[in-house]
């Protein structure tokens, strides 16, 4: 049986349609065995893996190659792979019980960006600052070697390797340990529906990918083709080395959508029972959640429910119809949103289309979903997130155009939706730097065509080319990183004091957080440019217009945006693009 860990006493790797495979170790070779004449395709060398090991395999005579499954590349995803054992990390975090996803505030966060150095042991810095906000989960994108020294990440290209600019996977298992002393769960964002374009051996070696069956990224994973079983088995590994070796609590599963698996048992249930099995060998919940826009609710309901059994998925529709309601912006998938009609469809319902018609898409699209099979918090929520920035022309955020008012705006929706909100890094603070799309791909060739394509993107949505920044410009990285001086200045302080006292509601106030989707009833004006959201016996009321409007609700003022908000004589007085938050009193409940 191979040792499939690369933690392993033994140098073992998959080369099924290798005639010969040598492991170059410590800068000797020794050529290797097939573990069975072939039949698994399965080859090991005789000899003892030690720490700190540099060595790699040359397939065929031709290499050598990093390991498919190192966990180290201190010298670029193009050199030898280095030997790294994450058993020897001596965790401090055996007090952590873990959480589950309801009632959660996720926090997304770019490590290179995150922080001026541009590291994990920088943003553990940051810990004790995200926990007083009020997150209980840091959402990290991807963080597997990929070329270059900075970039999104989901041009990764060893998906077990943290990349060195980070600070290696002993900077990694650090980070975890800290989030948890912080009381902070920790969920990676995985990509297994493609690979990057640089630095990519993985078919020297094997069936990893499915030639002329692509996805937007090129070349497909082979999830069910000849010799899928051991790519199947290479993700699960991946998945369960995250969550066994690192501590991580869950992971953020990248565009589904582009996973193409036609088996009858889906690669994101076999992912879901390994996640499960995991946690009921720990005790601590292990959370997955999927990246998709096919509205297919199936991916939230459970396994014994014909369901795939995730925790999660990402919701578009709200991101959506909150940022049209707040911005105007109707170009490209953003037509259908244009109504606060859209929007009070994705707070009681989840989706919006649920089997509506898209325009964007040309076609009807989606399911309902079932209220009896999934909770609302398991649609993850946001009003900005790195794709719907990155992916503006000028990666700009919400707060390079709108005013305060509604940017509080898009705090309180998303924060009391009944859905989970997550929130981007910096959003919180009304942060002034844009986060854009960058790169840093030594070849000259794929750096052109990376630009050049960046251009092509834009003009199905109508953006002005001219405002796309060049990827590879070093500045476009450079102004991404947030400036964290800005936490103490004016409205940057004010909007962060607002998500913290949204996160405390949130926490103390059950009935937000709280039951399921026939608990949310939504009444709106498209004329007058309010809506009022009702769960249990909190009203949440946002006038999205330039003059202030009444409405019929008493109770306790418990939030609002704009101090001349109040509650009194049985009405409620909301001004100009502001929100208030209001508990009815108990006798109003009784009476209805």
């Amino acid at each position: 049986m191979p040792e499939t860990s690369s933690t392993g006493k033994r140098f073992d790797v998959w080369a099924p349609f290798a005639e010969s495979v040598t492991l170059l170790a410590a800068g000797q070779h020794h050529e290797m065995r097939s573990l069975d004449d072939g039949v698994t395709g399965w080859w090991t060398a005789g000899v003892a893996r030690e720490g700190g090991t540099d060595y790699g395999y040359l397939v065929d005579g031709k290499g050598p190659f990093p390991d498919p499954r190192s966990q180290r590349q201190p010298n670029s995803v193009h050199g030898l792979s280095r030997t790294f054992d994450a058993s020897s990390y001596a965790w401090n975090d055996a007090e952590w019980a873990g959480r589950g996803l309801g009632g959660a505030v996720i926090y997304e966060l770019h490590l290179g960006t995150f922080t001026p150095a541009g590291t994990l042991d920088a943003a553990a810095e940051k810990l004790d600052y995200l926990a007083e906000l009020g997150i209980d989960f840091v959402e990290l994108l991807p963080v597997n070697a990929f070329n270059g020294h900075h970039n999104w990440g989901y041009d990764g290209v060893l998906w077990f390797a943290v990349h060195e600019a980070y600070g290696g996977p002993e900077a990694y298992q650090r980070f975890v340990d800290a989030a948890h002393g912080a009381g902070l769960g920790v969920i990676q964002d995985v990509v297994y529906n493609h690979l990057g374009p640089s630095g990519n051996y993985l078919p020297k070696f094997g069936p990893y990918l499915k030639s002329g069956e692509g996805n937007t990224w090129g070349d497909s994973v082979n999830l069910d083709g000849p010799g899928s079983d051991e790519v199947r088995q290479y993700i699960l590994d991946n998945a369960a080395m995250w969550l066994n070796d690192f501590h991580v609590d869950g992971l953020r599963l990248d565009a589904v959508h582009a996973l193409r698996d036609e088996r009858a048992v889906h690669i994101l249930e076999d992912l879901a029972g390994l996640a499960d099995g995991i946690e009921a060998e720990t005790g601590i919940p292990k959370t997955l959640i999927a990246e998709s826009d096919l509205n297919n609710p199936r991916l939230i309901y459970r396994r014994d429910t014909n369901g795939y059994g995730l925790e999660g998925q990402w919701s578009d529709d709200f991101h959506h119809a909150v940022h049209v309601n707040l911005t105007g912006e109707t170009a490209g998938y953003y037509a259908d949103f244009d109504s606060l009609a859209a929007l009070a469809k994705v707070l009681e319902h989840g989706y919006f289309h649920d089997g509506s018609y898209s325009s964007f898409r040309g076609r009807h699209h989606g399911r309902p979903i079932r209220a009896g099979l999934a909770h609302p918090a398991a649609l993850v929520v946001c009003s900005q997130n790195h794709d719907q920035i990155g992916n503006r022309a000028a990666g700009d955020r919400l707060s390079a155009s709108l005013s305060y008012g509604r940017l509080a705006l898009a705090a309180v929706l998303t924060m009391t939706s009944p859905f989970t909100p997550m929130l981007f890094m910096g959003e919180e603070f009304g942060a002034s730097t844009p986060w854009q799309f960058f790169t840093s791909h030594p070849e000259e060739w794929l750096a052109e065509a990376t630009a050049n394509g960046r251009l092509k993107e834009f003009e199905r949505m109508g953006w002005d080319p001219a405002l796309v920044p060049n990827p590879q410009d070093p500045e476009t990285f450079t102004r991404s990183k947030l400036k964290w001086e800005e936490v103490h200045d004016g409205d940057h302080a004010r909007l962060l004091e607002l998500y913290r006292a949204l996160a405390n509601l949130r926490r103390s106030t059950p009935e937000i957080a709280g039951g399921g989707f026939t608990d949310t009833h939504v009444a709106f004006s498209e004329e007058d440019h309010w809506l009022v959201l009702s769960r249990g016996a909190v009203r949440v009321a946002c006038n999205f217009g330039d003059r202030a409007v009444t409405k019929a609700i008493d109770g306790e003022l418990l939030l609002a945006t704009d101090l001349s908000a109040a509650v009194g004589d049985g009405t409620l007085t909301i001004p100009a693009e502001s929100a208030a938050v209001v508990r009815l009193p108990a006798r109003e409940l009784v009476a209805g």
